[in-house]
C-alpha cells in the first residue's frame, strides 16, 4: 500500500516528531483552551445572574435563574455549536482547512466581548442579548472542533497522531481550569474591595451592585486567548492531504510540506491525477458506497459522542448543583453573591486540577500506546461504574462524614471520561474518513455530540429536580431527584460501552489505509472495518 501513496503524504507519515508538529499543537489547541473557558465559564456565574435579575424581596432564598432562562443560558451556546460544527465542518472540505480556520477565531473573539457586554438592566434585555451572543459564540466554537481535529491529524504522523491530536483536545482541560481561577482571583478581588453581608443577615445588600461586573468579566476574558492565535493561524499553510487529494494541486502540496519538513519531496501530479480518476473514489457522502464503507463507522462515531457527551455535560454544567446537594458548597443563603461564585469557581477548579486535566493527558501518553479503542472501552467501563457507585448507596454519600468519599468518586467520573470517550471521540472521526469527507463528517461526529449535550443540559436541568414538590427550586416542576439522574447516566456511559464497537481502531495506520483512499474499489478490504479484539 506504501507504493502507491503520494510521496507528500508517507513524508508526513514517517516524519519525525519536529517543532512544527508542537507549534500546530499550540496554534490549534489555543482554540480549544478558549472553546473550553467559553462554554464553561457560564457554569460558574448562573447563580450569580440569579441574584442579581431576579432577586425577590422577602423570599427566604437568593433568587434563582427561572427555569426557561436558566435552560436558555446553560443551553443556547450548545444549539450554536452544533450548528457551527455542521457547517464549517462542511466548508473545511468546500474550501480548505486554513481558509475557514481564521473565520471562527473572529466569530469568538467578538461573540466573547459581547457576551459581556450583554445590553442593557431589565433582566428580559440582558438574558435576550447574553443568549444571542452566547449562540454566535458557539457557533464560532463549533468551527474549531471538525478544523482543529482535521488539521492536527493530517499534519501528524502515523506513530504519535493520536497523542498530538488528543492533545489539541487536552487544552480543554486547561480552559475549564483557568475559568476556575480567574473567577477565583475576579471574585476574591471583588470581595476585598467590596464586602457585603450573607443574604440571611441582609437579602438587599449581599448583592452589590458591582457584582454585574464580575460575571461581565469574567466572559469577556475568553476573547484574549482567541485574539492571540488568530496571526499565528493565518500563517499556516493548508495541509497537504487537502491541497493534494480534495484541491489536486500536487507542486503546491509538495512545496508547503518541503517547507515544514525542510526537505525536499517531489511534487507527483500525474499520480495525483491518477487518484482523482479512480471511479471507485468518486463515491458522495451519504452515497450507497459512502454507507458502505463508512456507514456504521460514521454511526460509531455519532452515537458514542452522543452519549458520552449527555454525561459529560451534564456533569460539569451542573456539578455546582450536586455540590449544593451533598453540603460541599453550603446554602446559597449563607453567602453573599461574590462569595457564592468563589466557592462554586473553587470546587470546579478543584476538580479540574485533580481530575480533569489529568485524564486528558493520561490519553495523551497513551492513546498510541494501547489504542483508541481500547481507551474508549475503558472509560465508558468506569464512567459507568463510578456512576452505580455514587447513585445506588447515595443517601450514603449525603451525610456529612461521607462527602468527600462523594466527590472523590465523582471526580474519578471526569478522570475516566477524559482518560476515555471525551478524547477519543474527537481523535477518531478526524482518522477514519476520507480526506474530501473528513471535516464534514467530524462535524457531523461532533453536531451530534452537542445534541448529547443540549439533553444533559436541559434534561438534567429539570431531571435532578427534587420529586417534593416543596423542594424544588423556584418555578421547577418536580424532578426525579439526582440520585435518580445519576442512574440514569450510568444506563447512558453502558449503552456508550456497546456503540464503542462500531468504532475501528486507527493506531498505527495512515490515514489513507484507514479511509480506503488507497485501495480499488474491488480490492476494498474489511480491514478498515474490522473492529479490534483488544
Amino acid at each position: 500500500m506504501a507504493g502507491d501513496q503520494l510521496k507528500v503524504l508517507n513524508a508526513l507519515d514517517v516524519a519525525k516528531t519536529q517543532w512544527y508538529h508542537f507549534t500546530a499543537i499550540i496554534i490549534a489547541g489555543m482554540g480549544f483552551f478558549t472553546d473550553a473557558y467559553d462554554l464553561f465559564c457560564i457554569s460558574l456565574v448562573t447563580k450569580l445572574l440569579g441574584r442579581i435579575y431576579y432577586h425577590v424581596p422577602g423570599s427566604a432564598k437568593p433568587g434563582t435563574l427561572p427555569p426557561n432562562v436558566a435552560a436558555a443560558v446553560n443551553g443556547v451556546a450548545f444549539c450554536g455549536t452544533l450548528a457551527g460544527q455542521l457547517f464549517f465542518g462542511w466548508l473545511g472540505d468546500k474550501l480548505g482547512r486554513k481558509k475557514v480556520y481564521g473565520m471562527t477565531l473572529m466569530v469568538m473573539v467578538l461573540c466573547s466581548v459581547a457576551s459581556g457586554l450583554s445590553f442593557g438592566h431589565e433582566p428580559k434585555a440582558v438574558m435576550a442579548t447574553l443568549c444571542f451572543f452566547r449562540f454566535w459564540l458557539g457557533f464560532g466554537i463549533g468551527g474549531d472542533y471538525p478544523l482543529s481535529a482535521t488539521i492536527m491529524s493530517e499534519y501528524a504522523n502515523k506513530k504519535t497522531r493520536g497523542a498530538f491530536v488528543s492533545a489539541v483536545f487536552a487544552m480543554q482541560g486547561f480552559g475549564i481550569m483557568a475559568g476556575g481561577i480567574f473567577a477565583i482571583i475576579i471574585s476574591s478581588a471583588f470581595e476585598a474591595k467590596f464586602p457585603s453581608p450573607a443574604y440571611a443577615e441582609d437579602a438587599l445588600a449581599s448583592t452589590v451592585p458591582q457584582a454585574d461586573l464580575v460575571w461581565r468579566i469574567i466572559l469577556m476574558v475568553g476573547a484574549i486567548p482567541a485574539a492571540m492565535t488568530y496571526y499565528s493561524r493565518s500563517k499556516m499553510p493548508e495541509t497537504a492531504r487537502y491541497t493534494a487529494l480534495v484541491a489536486k494541486d500536487a507542486k503546491l502540496a509538495a512545496s508547503d510540506m518541503s517547507r515544514v519538513l525542510q526537505v525536499e519531496i517531489e511534487a507527483e501530479q500525474e499520480k495525483v491525477e491518477e487518484i482523482s480518476s479512480n471511479k471507485s473514489k468518486a463515491f458522495s457522502l451519504f452515497s450507497k458506497e459512502f454507507m458502505k464503507r463508512h456507514g456504521l463507522h460514521l454511526l460509531g462515531t455519532t452515537s458514542t459522542w452522543f452519549l458520552l457527551d449527555i454525561a459529560f455535560y451534564s456533569q460539569n454544567l451542573f456539578q455546582k448543583d450536586i455540590f449544593s446537594a451533598i453540603g460541599w458548597i453550603p446554602p446559597a443563603q449563607t453567602m453573599n453573591a461574590i462569595q457564592e461564585v468563589f466557592k462554586i469557581a473553587r470546587a470546579q477548579t478543584l476538580i479540574a486540577l485533580c481530575s480533569t486535566v489529568p485524564g486528558y493527558w493520561f490519553t495523551v501518553a497513551f492513546i498510541d500506546v494501547i489504542g483508541r479503542f481500547a481507551i474508549q472501552m475503558m472509560g465508558f467501563f468506569f464512567m459507568t461504574v463510578f456512576m452505580f457507585a455514587l447513585a445506588i448507596p447515595y443517601n450514603h454519600w449525603t451525610h456529612k462524614e461521607n462527602r468527600i468519599g462523594f466527590v472523590i468518586m465523582y471526580s474519578l467520573t471526569f478522570f475516566f471520561a477524559n482518560f476515555g470517550p471525551n478524547a477519543t471521540t474527537f481523535v477518531v472521526p478526524a482518522e477514519i474518513f476520507p480526506a474530501r469527507f473528513r471535516s464534514t463528517c467530524h462535524g457531523i461526529s461532533a453536531a451530534s455530540g452537542k445534541l448529547g449535550a443540549m439533553v444533559g443540559a436541559f434534561g438534567f436541568l429539570y431531571l435532578a429536580q427534587s420529586p417534593d414538590k416543596n423542594k424544588t427550586d423556584a418555578g421547577y416542576p418536580p424532578g426525579i431527584g439526582v440520585r435518580n439522574s445519576l442512574l440514569v447516566l450510568g444506563v447512558v456511559n453502558f449503552l456508550g460501552i456497546l456503540f464503542t464497537f462500531l468504532v475501528p481502531e486507527s493506531k498505527g495506520k495512515s490515514l489513507e489505509e484507514m479511509s480506503g483512499e488507497n485501495e480499488d474499489n474491488e480490492n476494498t478490504t474489511s480491514d478498515s472495518r474490522t473492529v479490534p479484539i483488544v
